[in-house]
């Protein structure tokens, strides 16, 4: 307006300030273009936010799947791997029981092994002891014979007798053994 007061009264119009009919062109020149970018430009403009918003939202629910999805198949590895460490405890306390078994078995075992040589041993020995024993009666017997023979002043060369002799001697000795113990 004060421009108009301005042109008016005929002074010279400030060089910042528009004549009017430059500013009613800019005015209808404005209008169309913001037309022309609100029936054109505006809808495509929109049209791609509303993409990008969808495409966004898209992403969030499909990572938020994911991460269910993920969660569901961590609970799933966690109770595989539970059960694989049952498993695992199940099988050290099934080896430990084999083992103590197998140990027990191996101490009856050599338990049984040990009277058998016992008993083997024992019976060797007896064996020895009556084969010394009857060794020794024949060596006694030939040397009780012999003396007797050189006492009496005549061999006792008869078997039979000496055999007797010898026996009877050989009791005696042992009753009087026993007697003692």
């Amino acid at each position: 307006m004060n421009a108009l007061l301005l042109a008016a009264e005929g002074e010279p119009q400030p060089p910042l300030l528009p004549h009017l009919d430059e500013l009613v062109i800019g005015l209808i020149a404005f209008v169309i273009v913001f037309g022309f970018l609100a029936k054109k430009l505006l809808p495509n403009i929109n049209k791609v936010l509303v993409e990008r918003r969808e495409a966004i939202e898209g992403g969030i629910e499909k990572a938020e799947s994911a991460q269910i999805e993920a969660q569901s198949v961590l609970e799933q590895y966690k109770a595989q791997l539970a059960e694989a460490r049952h498993e695992a405890a199940r099988l050290r306390q099934e080896a430990t029981e084999q083992g103590t078994a197998i140990i027990q078995e191996m101490k009856a075992e050599g338990q049984r092994q040990r009277e058998e040589i016992i008993t083997a041993g024992h019976s060797q020995i007896e064996a020895d002891r009556k084969a010394a024993a009857a060794s020794l009666r024949q060596d006694v017997g030939k040397l009780a014979t012999d003396l007797a023979g050189k006492l009496v002043g005549e061999s006792l060369e008869d078997t039979a007798r000496q055999s007797r002799t010898i026996d009877r001697f050989l009791d005696e000795l042992e009753e009087k053994a026993e007697a003692v113990r």
